[in-house]
């Protein structure tokens, strides 16, 4: 038989009821000339997620396949997507992301309007459970896995690419054939968080002469968890993230005159002028602003912990 036009990977874990709702998105695509089939990866859910997916076979337009991976980690769970996958079009939509209904159509018509593109990437857009605080402006949306980069399509290449997130992206998978997969490192697993596997595939097939496009039309929506919405959780996300950053070790992004204890200078540089920064505006009273800065000096901390253990390790 032909294979499907896309693949849509989904990976899941103890989210049975928000994976229905996604799955459900799927299944309303405006995409009459499109086929595509369905891949959940379900990576050791303790839920009735297998039940949820049998559950909706009946409903299904397309091929609905289940597919557990033991091995904890979100990479550990796309790559096996990415392996199961019979596309040669590999879309990711997180489980608790709904799809726009044309998202689907948009992503097929830019890869036959283009045959060197080797992947699309759009917005990520709040669909808040409940109002925000006042300090949680987009500036803080990284933590929460939310993107927009506005109206205007763009190119994403070259050295240092604007990022894109696995909640609404689609890759060719020739691209994993000739670069490998997601780095296992690099996820989050048990409590862990600010992971970056995603970020360093996206900057491999840039750095690899590869091209992308930001579709502001390609669009999901994410759900946000109000445990998501406070400060301790961004605190916790910032100090992750800055440890993962520490863990990729990227020779662009290290590279300085000199390092101390592992750390590049630039990076001591740019959290001195944080510290003053959060110092002046808890001063004025500007505690949303202040925090904006704070969020950075917790990066600085979880970079600098793990990078001085990576110099120690060099040293001995």
């Amino acid at each position: 038989m032909k294979p499907p036009d896309i693949s849509v990977v989904v990976c899941t874990y103890n989210r049975a009821a928000l994976l229905r709702e996604a799955l459900r998105s799927l299944f309303a695509q405006k995409a009459p000339d499109l086929t595509f089939e369905i891949i959940v990866v379900d990576n050791n859910s303790a839920d009735d997620t297998p039940a949820t997916v049998e559950s909706l076979k009946a409903e299904s337009p397309v091929n609905l396949r289940y597919v557990r991976e033991p091995r904890q980690g979100n990479a550990y769970a796309r790559n096996t997507g990415v392996e199961k996958a019979e596309s040669s079009i590999i879309a990711f939509l997180d489980d608790d992301c709904v799809a726009d209904e044309n998202w689907l159509a948009i992503i097929k018509s830019a890869f036959d309007r283009d045959p060197e593109l080797a992947f699309v990437g759009g917005r990520v857009l709040p669909a808040w459970e409940s109002d925000p605080p006042s300090w949680l402006n987009t500036a803080h949306w990284a933590p929460l896995a939310l993107l927009d980069y506005g109206t205007e399509a763009r190119k994403i290449s070259g050295q240092k690419p604007p990022g894109l997130l696995t909640a609404n992206i689609a890759i060719r998978k020739a691209v994993f054939d000739e670069l490998g997969g997601f780095l296992t490192s690099l996820q989050r697993v048990k409590g862990s968080i600010g992971s970056m596997e995603d970020h360093e595939f996206l900057q491999r097939m840039c750095r690899s002469g590869k091209r992308g496009l930001y579709l502001p039309d390609l669009i999901t929506w994410a759900g946000v968890d109000p445990e998501r919405m406070t400060k301790a959780y961004h605190r916790r996300w910032h100090t992750g993230h800055g440890h993962f950053y520490a863990v990729l070790n990227d020779p662009e992004w290290e590279r300085s005159k000199f390092q101390i204890a592992g750390v590049p200078s630039h990076l001591y540089k740019a959290t001195a002028q944080q510290a003053v920064s959060w110092c002046s505006k808890l001063l004025t009273g500007n505690t949303d602003a202040a925090f904006e800065s704070e969020c950075q000096l917790r990066f600085f901390f979880g970079f600098f912990r793990e990078a001085r253990k990576r110099h120690k390790t060099k040293s001995e």
